[in-house]
């Protein structure tokens, strides 16, 4: 393990410090707002289920399994995206990916049976395959890992964020729009939040550096600076190759506890105005004011245990709290599903725990993964863990069909959160991940 990083005789550790902040600055706000319209877009779903349902007459298990095919065209498509992302560039490939998830995003609005709604679902997962582990790909080549939690951490934001602002403007778009030129809102709903991601699309062609040496806003001696902490901090790493990457036990282990995590992500995600709306408010406008009170938690909260863990160079606690906080949250939903104040207080809870454990999570592969490795690595466990978003909500939707509650759906999902913790604390060694 490293005990410290060594410096240029021209750059003292306070230059380098500010160097990294630079960098940040020049990349984290576009990447940031990328990962805002992504998840706003995987997520929106969740909105427009409250009148897609009785629209289109879907049942709760078919609305369930289409939410989840998406994650099936995503798991399948995960690894070789990310191994073409590392390939050719993440400039070219993240803006392939923002601007056919858009295109696809849009086409969601005129699904009219759920054979096409499964049908798009699968392609927009297909898109979007390789987004969020390029993005963590393309953080390893600019920031050393202790550095990079902070900035997982600022990316990740976009969660909190894209809740803070997507759930009143869904609510908006559904409630001011419905009947506009023909549409009802919850098709208003997926053509306008589209819009966002191809503009994007664009700016991130133009803007982005793939690599270090391709950044000619730095100096020769700031590249050697910021390629030798990326270097010295390679030293370190065991899985360098795909086949290493494959036949560890470690990342598949990685891959069990991600899964855990991402069914509380999930079940949040396309379930949580469904808990809203079953304490008695119906208005989407409403609904979705109110998800800005967990999201505006959970922000603090993510930013806050992001710079401790840097700052600390422990990572395993500041997932296994998170995770065990958010498994309470559920659990108070579900025991609590016609309180407004207690479910709002358990959607906090979950919310926030979920959210900060996240992208505290990715300080664990990344610890141990490089080169080529690191592409597949990444994305073999991102896509491998988001199959929860295949069963969270199918599994959910089919339970709440058949008990009429989602209070079953809500128990299991407390229980794979208190699974990922017990698995991190057992079989992950702080000395592998602590720095």
């Amino acid at each position: 393990m490293l005990s410290h990083t060594s410096y240029p005789a021209a750059l003292d550790a306070t230059s380098a410090d500010q160097l990294f902040r630079r960098v940040a600055w020049r990349f984290m706000p576009l990447l940031f707002v990328g990962y805002v319209v992504a998840y706003l877009d995987r997520v929106n779903v969740g909105f427009a289920k409250l009148q897609m349902l009785s629209s289109l007459h879907f049942s709760e298990a078919a609305y369930g399994l289409g939410a989840g095919c998406f994650f099936i065209g995503y798991f399948l498509f995960e690894v070789p995206s990310n191994l073409l992302l590392h390939r050719f560039g993440a400039r070219r490939w993240i803006a392939r990916i923002m601007v056919t998830w858009a295109l696809l995003s849009m086409v969601t609005a005129w699904v009219s049976t759920p054979l096409m709604f499964y049908i798009v679902r699968f392609l927009l997962g297909v898109a979007e395959a390789g987004f969020f582990p390029g993005m963590i790909l393309y953080l390893t080549y600019w920031f050393p890992s202790h550095r990079r939690g902070k900035m997982t951490a600022l990316l990740m934001a976009g969660i909190p964020v894209s809740g803070l602002l997507g759930g009143p403007l869904s609510g908006y778009l559904m409630h001011a729009f419905n009947g506009t030129w023909g549409l009802e809102g919850w098709q208003w709903l997926f053509i306008v939040e589209a819009l966002p991601s191809i503009v994007l699309g664009v700016v991130i062609y133009r803007c982005l550096d793939d690599r270090v040496a391709d950044a000619t806003w730095l100096t020769d001696a700031e590249k050697r600076v910021i390629q030798g902490e990326i270097d010295a901090d390679a030293v370190v790493r065991t899985h360098g190759s795909v086949r290493a990457v494959f036949g560890s036990a470690r990342v598949w282990l990685l891959c069990l506890v991600l899964f855990g995590i991402v069914m509380g992500s999930y079940a949040i995600g396309f379930w949580q105005p469904t808990i809203i709306r079953g304490t008695g408010i119906d208005d989407p406008l409403m609904i979705g004011l109110l998800t800005m009170i967990p999201y505006s938690v959970a922000l603090v909260s993510m930013l806050t245990v992001g710079r401790h863990a840097d700052r600390t160079r422990e990572r395993r606690w500041h997932i296994v709290v998170p995770a065990l906080v958010a498994a309470s949250g559920f659990s108070l939903c579900a025991a609590n599903g016609d309180s407004s104040v207690l479910s709002m207080l358990g959607l906090t809870l979950a919310v926030s725990g979920v959210v900060t454990a996240l992208p505290m999570f990715w300080a664990l592969p990344t610890a141990f993964l490089g080169g080529s490795g690191a592409a597949a690595g990444i994305a073999l466990i991102n896509s491998t863990g988001n199959l929860a978003g295949f069963i969270s909500p199918t599994v959910i939707g089919w339970l709440k069909g058949y008990t009429h509650t989602l209070a079953s759906g809500l128990v299991l999902t407390a229980c794979t959160l208190t699974l990922s913790a017990v698995l991190i604390l057992v079989f992950i060694p702080a000395r592998l991940v602590n720095r």
